[in-house]
């Protein structure tokens, strides 16, 4: 006997239609709590750092890095490196590390020695979109120099920050503009942890593939 093929009821299809709402509701509303979860990240960065920055200070009267007493303070395993206590770190927030012995990777060891911040060693940590973290004094190369459109004075960085985050930790930190203020932010042109030039960008874009340095006075 020949069977009549059936399709689906309209109430079927309905459904179908109902789950699929919902389980694209739901992958949206995950990847949005996600961005959220890491922008409160980034945002915790810049504030643990800046309180890890003055307990040092208050504790030792002298800047992570730049410690001219380092060295005697902390001797094992082996001796910590000192800084030469003229105010500045030098280096740039994205130094070599592993390899470099600038004031800018010392700050971290100085930090995690004291134990204001977590780990071992003179490695920059990284943020929650695996850009680096790091500190610098001015613009680096020049501590007299303004970076960013007007710091000249210790920053700390963090790098790789896509548009939509940069935007809002400005926001939530500052003022949203990322030519003023104390948060300021350069557009990547280059590499995913670019040194910081002299000028900040104009304005943020929400393109989709901008990519961003954000940058605060300490």
């Amino acid at each position: 006997m020949k069977r009549t093929q059936q399709g689906f009821t309209l109430v079927e299809i309905a459904i179908v239609l109902v789950i699929i709402g919902l389980l694209l509701g739901g992958i949206l509303k995950g990847q949005e709590m996600i961005t959220q979860a890491k922008i409160k990240n980034i945002v915790a960065d810049f504030s643990g750092i800046s309180a890890a920055y003055y307990g040092y200070q208050d504790r030792y009267r002298a800047i992570p890095g730049d410690d001219p007493n380092a060295d005697t303070r902390w001797t094992t395993p082996t001796a910590a490196v000192k800084g030469n206590g003229n105010g500045v770190v030098a280096g740039a927030y994205n130094a070599a590390c592993a390899t470099a012995a600038d004031e800018s990777c010392q700050w971290w060891d100085h930090l995690r020695r004291a134990g204001f911040v977590a780990g071992n060693g003179k490695s920059q940590p990284f943020n929650a979109v695996t850009g680096l973290l790091g500190v610098q004094t001015g613009n680096g190369a020049d501590p007299v120099a303004a970076a960013l459109g007007g710091f000249v004075s210790l920053i700390v960085c963090s790098a790789n920050l896509p548009d939509k985050i940069a935007t809002a930790v400005d926001t939530q930190m500052d003022d949203g503009v990322p030519n003023s203020g104390t948060v300021r932010a350069q557009l990547h042109t280059a590499g995913p942890n670019p040194n910081i030039a002299a000028a900040a960008a104009a304005g943020y874009e929400e393109s989709g593939t901008n990519v961003y340095t954000l940058c605060r006075s300490l």
